[in-house]
């Protein structure tokens, strides 16, 4: 994803916000989304075209470059893999859990435990030396695969709404959930009052799309600066 590409992705997501409440624009609402979403993950063999801002940072990424914390750069100090494991996280648990009421994707597949590393939270709050072993450890195979699973998962629930339900907002019984699956650290809880201000449409518009945009380029901020 070029410059252009990342301008026009912004323009389009300017525009989602502004139609992702109404019910009679839910078909664009839905189309627009999911064009969004696909622009920003892998890109599981489509064409050269098409290239994905996910599929630009692993272009020649190097492992060193992945695994590398921290890294002093705006607004990060966490390495590319944190910012890949969280950002999918996150989609992970409101798209799941807070959007469609179904099992996250990390506890399918066995990828709590292909990941290996015991972190079954968002990331949030996360220690230091947590992040460090986090970014040493983690099966790098299974966290692309995981991220691609992630994805898969969020376009099957965007397809599947029906008009009214991007205007819903998460239950009691789904923050429970969220707790119950320790998904967000104890100490976190602003994250959940967030969360709990959200419809669903503020999901799709914030972890969905937004939220990824924004560590992919973080991410590759911390490539660029490695790999001049």
């Amino acid at each position: 994803m070029n410059t252009e590409q990342r301008h026009h992705w912004n323009a389009q997501h300017k525009i989602l916000s502004g139609i992702i409440s109404l019910t009679d624009e839910h078909a664009k609402a839905v189309t627009l989304s999911l064009e969004l979403h696909s622009a920003l993950y892998a890109s599981e063999g489509r064409s050269a075209e098409q290239t994905t801002l996910e599929d630009s940072l692993w272009d020649r990424l190097l492992e060193s470059t992945l695994r590398s914390y921290p890294v002093r750069t705006p607004g990060s100090r966490n390495s590319i893999v944190w910012h890949l494991w969280h950002s999918a996280r996150i989609e992970d648990i409101t798209m799941n859990i807070l959007g469609a009421d179904r099992e996250q994707v990390l506890h399918t597949e066995s990828f709590a435990d292909r990941l290996q590393i015991p972190f079954p939270h968002s990331g949030n709050g996360m220690r230091e030396q947590d992040v460090a072993a986090l970014s040493r450890e983690v099966n790098l195979e299974a966290l692309a695969e995981y991220r691609r699973a992630v994805a898969r998962r969020t376009r099957s629930i965007l397809s599947a709404l029906k008009p009214g339900q991007l205007g819903m907002k998460a239950t009691p019984a789904q923050f429970e959930r969220v707790r119950e699956e320790k998904a967000v650290l104890d100490s976190e809880q602003w994250l959940m009052d967030y969360w709990g201000g959200k419809t669903f449409a503020g999901q799709v518009l914030m972890p969905a799309t937004r939220h990824n945009f924004v560590h992919l380029n973080k991410a590759m901020r911390v490539k660029q600066k490695l790999q001049k």
